[in-house]
């Protein structure tokens, strides 16, 4: 699956089960993505992305697939870490299956900042490899940082593999659980009120290690409709493809 199919998938529903073929990593990027960690997207149409990071547990996969596909929200994008997918692999091919944008969230999920240069590309590759090896599907070319924690070395090490880095514009804040002073409420309530053109809304694939809750979960059919009550459509990072 080259770039002309990673653009269908922004804003169309393209099969990445196991019998795809992952890209090369030599795929290209267009430059103008290379330098930054993207925190929106520059679209001119009212439209969001809704992102998932896949690195703790997956008790909230179930109901997150669920609540996509009842609300017919074909194009949302899940950051998977190494660690995740091989703990749950069954998980990780029903995202691919599901024809769901996938990106790379590492192998370990370790502050990248804190290592060498070999040890964050090893992460990145080590983090790839499973991914690919586990659901057929690829995660070139997207990237997100653990912790969203870079700096200008770590970036550079990243983008010169021809990954592009994606950050977020909002946090719902779910994965600090209850026992964080959140709620399904509050979730939505972050999620609406931070939604502009453009924007891309992180949430957690897991729960909370304190207290089990799964509030970004719970909470995305109220996120899903009071997005499209407010006239926003859904897309995924692969949109991006379009500048330059």
């Amino acid at each position: 699956m080259g770039l002309t199919a990673l653009l269908l998938t922004a804003c169309g529903s393209v099969a990445v089960g196991a019998g795809t073929p992952p890209p090369s990593s030599a795929t290209a990027v267009p430059p103008a993505l290379l330098g930054t960690v993207w925190d929106r997207l520059p679209v001119k149409a009212k439209r969001v992305a809704l992102t998932f990071d896949a690195g703790g547990n997956d008790a909230g996969l179930a109901a997150i697939e669920q609540a996509l596909t009842d609300a017919r929200v074909a194009h949302a994008t899940f950051f998977l870490t190494g660690a995740w997918t091989r703990a749950f692999p069954d998980g990780a091919r029903s995202i691919a299956a599901g024809g769901f944008l996938i990106g790379n969230h590492t192998d370990t999920h370790p502050n990248l900042p804190d290592l060498s240069d070999r040890q964050v590309l090893g992460q990145v590759r080590r983090g790839r490899l499973t991914i690919e090896q586990t659901t057929g599907a690829s995660p070139v070319p997207w990237f997100r940082f653990p912790y969203g924690a870079y700096d200008a070395r770590t970036l550079g090490l990243v983008n010169g593999r021809g990954w592009v880095a994606i950050g977020w514009t909002i946090d719902t804040l779910g994965w600090k659980g209850t026992s964080g002073g959140q709620s399904v409420e509050s979730v939505v309530d972050r999620a609406l009120v931070g939604a502009r053109r453009g924007a891309i809304v992180m949430m957690h694939v897991g729960s909370n290690p304190d207290d089990q809750s799964t509030l970004d979960a719970d909470a995305l059919p109220a996120v899903i409709n009071g997005l499209r009550a407010a006239g926003y459509r859904f897309c995924t990072v692969a949109v991006l493809l379009n500048t330059g």
